[in-house]
């Protein structure tokens, strides 16, 4: 079995970007110093994101084309987010010399399968040896000539929805942490995300005022929209979806638990949802977050606070 060091930077370049299908918006892919994405809008949406082996994955819990369809989708749902369809993809992918050439395989067929659920390519990135496995990830997307949806936009009187699976990839990071074996719809949610793509660019259309994926915590994450808002997010915890298979813990994993990659945003009360979105809260004038009239305990993962 060859691996990467084996058969060095350019020849594994060459074998990766061999199995790279290119969309109709990267009209010149991998091959030149640099991509061409079409951006019809005019404008370009970015994000980007890292991956560390042993913070953001762990090789022994999750096999390469999981790790990819992952990297992948945390970031193509932030473009999504900001009521983007996602166009590209461009990666960076740091490892051992030692790494089976079939694991980075694998993960390329995770990143391109991903890339296929969202509408987007991988259009290039780069490779370099390292102690241990990185990805950064760096996804654009084109708005379609429509206003970017951000964090700033919800008002006094809006209403507060969701559309996506909460709390499923928290409760499967617990299970695999503990050495459990199951339910396996959970280990499953923790190592491939299922972000709803179209859901960025449906809440255009339906008039919401702020928007943002769920990757820290639902209450984490409604706390910035209320900090760049200015306003008070408060939910109900008898309206947040809370999935049988999330257990006794269902409630604190759907309001705490991140990756799962879902959905929420701020919406006109007088807004007609369809019955994806489920209405969870509404805004009001003050500041943070409250559930059911008090502030909350804990809300979500951050990367510096262990």
């Amino acid at each position: 079995m060859a691996t990467i060091g084996e058969l060095g930077e350019f020849g594994l370049i060459e074998r990766l970007t061999a199995r790279l299908p290119r969309g109709p918006r990267v009209p010149l892919g991998p091959g030149d110093d640099a991509a061409v994405v079409a951006a019809p809008d005019g404008r370009v949406v970015a994000t980007t994101d890292l991956l560390v082996e042993g913070r953001h994955f762990r090789r022994d819990w999750s096999g390469p084309y999981d790790i990819g369809r992952k990297a992948a989708a945390q970031n193509l749902a932030d473009v999504a987010a900001m009521g983007a369809r996602p166009t590209a993809l461009l990666v960076g992918f740091a490892a051992p010399t030692a790494t089976a050439a079939d694991w980075a395989d694998g993960l390329y067929a995770g990143l391109v399968d991903e890339c296929a659920a969202a509408g987007a390519s991988v259009a290039g990135g780069d490779v370099v040896a390292a102690p241990e496995i990185t990805l950064a990830v760096t996804a654009l997307g084109d708005l379609g000539g429509g206003a970017p949806l951000t964090r700033a936009g919800a008002r006094p009187g809006d209403v507060v929805a969701v559309r996506g699976r909460l709390g499923f990839a928290s409760a499967g990071l617990e299970l695999l942490t503990a050495g459990r074996d199951g339910p396996a719809e959970l280990l499953a949610a923790h190592r491939r995300p299922e972000p709803p793509y179209g859901a960025g660019p449906q809440a255009r259309e339906l008039g919401a005022t702020a928007l943002l994926d769920v990757s820290d915590g639902l209450l984490q994450d409604l706390g910035h929209i209320a900090a760049a808002s200015g306003v008070r997010v408060d939910v109900e915890s008898a309206a947040v979806p809370v999935a049988d298979v999330l257990g006794p813990d269902g409630l604190r994993h759907a309001l705490t638990g991140g990756e799962d990659h879902a959905f929420a945003g701020t919406f006109p009360a007088a807004s007609a949802l369809p019955p994806s979105w489920t209405r969870i809260g509404t805004v009001a004038r003050g500041t943070g977050v409250r559930v059911d009239g008090r502030v909350p305990e804990g809300g979500g993962w951050d990367h510096f606070r262990m």
